[in-house]
């Protein structure tokens, strides 16, 4: 890795490609394809500015990578993990771009490139300047950057933001608690260019709304049936339980390819979701699945996972499974990663119960459940003492 000021200004532009990180690697080159910064890629650091987006589980062996690299190269890069742990990305990595990149990227490469100043550009960390100054606009407009650009093509992005403060996520920490939305007509317009039409979305029954209150049946009909009419092929779209209503479902079903929808219920205590500031309670789950269930020709699924659920925790999980299976749901188990820059980052899962493994290993034998409730390395770890909530 070279000094961090050029005595030549540099001009190429790479991005390390890695199709684990597809989406948002599209992202990057429409924001600078759309300033007029060209780009290539390639599967190592190249001689040049080479930038790099990562989540928390690719650092290391991101760091390996870099650290293997011995030409000149400035590498920058943006995402969660590095925007939550800039000090630890500047050990290996010359620039951190903090938060939204789509304002700061163009001027921090426009800058290198001798056209402009980059002790003057806001929303970066380096070695010199390790506590980033953040950028004058708080939140970026998302009809000012397009989704995708030329070959590489990706989800349409819809909304950003969530309202909620949920302890073991970065989103609103990284961009805020205030649920922004692109247009229904570039959503319309970019949805041309794909043959596999799908969105991204916090919570996709929200948009148009702030994310906690619903709009009005006449204010949004319009604008979400002009959205719900691109996606062809959205195989579940996840949704806030609070959002799941009659009328949302039959757009859904007349205008839409889902076979299934998602609902990121995250556990069935009350203590757990209370503690973990969700914003919604067991029963508001249970009204929602009681919605769905009406609809006949939707597969439901039930997103779940562990983060300090003790005993009792977990079999109120458990019965919530059941209660889904036993209507033909099916479930969906995560474990808890503890993400930097957030409540929950020096956190460590908790232990499934014998007694609740055994049942989830008979669910999923039967199809009814997909996925882990415990990282690998907990699967065989003893929970005789496993803690009781008092």
């Amino acid at each position: 890795m070279h000094s961090l000021f050029h005595p030549n200004p540099v001009s190429s532009v790479t991005i390390c490609f890695d199709k684990k990180n597809v989406f948002s690697l599209a992202a990057i080159q429409a924001i600078l394809l759309s300033q007029g910064i060209e780009v290539k890629f390639s599967s190592k650091p190249v001689d040049g500015i080479t930038i790099y987006s990562l989540a928390t589980p690719q650092a290391t062996d991101v760091y390996r990578e870099v650290a293997n690299f011995t030409h000149s190269v400035d590498i920058h890069r943006r995402r969660p993990h590095p925007s939550a742990r800039a000090a630890e990305a500047l050990e290996h990595f010359d620039f951190v771009v903090i938060g939204e990149g789509e304002e700061t990227l163009p001027e921090l490469i426009l800058a290198l490139r001798g056209c402009g100043d980059v002790d003057e550009v806001r929303g970066i960390a380096f070695r010199t300047r390790r506590n980033p100054q953040n950028r004058p606009k708080a939140h970026v407009d998302l009809d000012a950057y397009p989704p995708f650009i030329e070959n590489l093509r990706a989800p349409i992005e819809i909304s950003r933001g969530c309202p909620y403060n949920c302890k073991y996520c970065q989103t609103p920490r990284l961009f805020g608690t205030k649920m922004r939305h692109r247009s229904a007509a570039p959503i319309v317009f970019h949805s041309n260019y794909l043959s596999d039409i799908r969105f991204i979305s916090p919570n996709a029954f929200a948009y148009g709304s702030d994310g906690v209150t619903r709009l009005s049946t006449a204010s949004t009909s319009s604008s979400r049936r002009c959205v719900a009419g691109c996606i062809l092929a959205l195989s579940h779209p996840k949704c806030g339980q609070n959002f799941v209503t009659d009328e949302l479902l039959e757009i859904l079903k007349e205008h839409c390819a889902n076979t299934s929808i998602h609902i990121g219920a995250q556990s069935g205590s009350d203590a757990v979701l209370s503690e973990a500031h969700r914003g919604h309670s067991r029963h508001d789950v249970e009204v929602a699945l009681e919605i769905c269930r009406a609809t006949a020709s939707l597969q439901l699924w039930i997103y779940l996972r562990t983060s300090d659920e003790v005993a009792a925790d977990q079999l109120q999980s458990l019965e919530l499974v059941d209660s889904i299976v036993a209507t033909g749901g099916r479930a969906r188990a995560h474990y808890f990663t503890p993400l930097p820059g957030t409540p929950y980052e020096d956190e460590e899962p908790a232990p499934v119960s014998s007694e609740v493994r055994k049942r989830l290993g008979k669910l999923a034998r039967d199809g009814k459940v997909s996925g882990r409730w415990e990282p690998p390395r907990l699967r065989h770890k003893k929970t005789n003492n496993l803690k009781q909530r008092p």
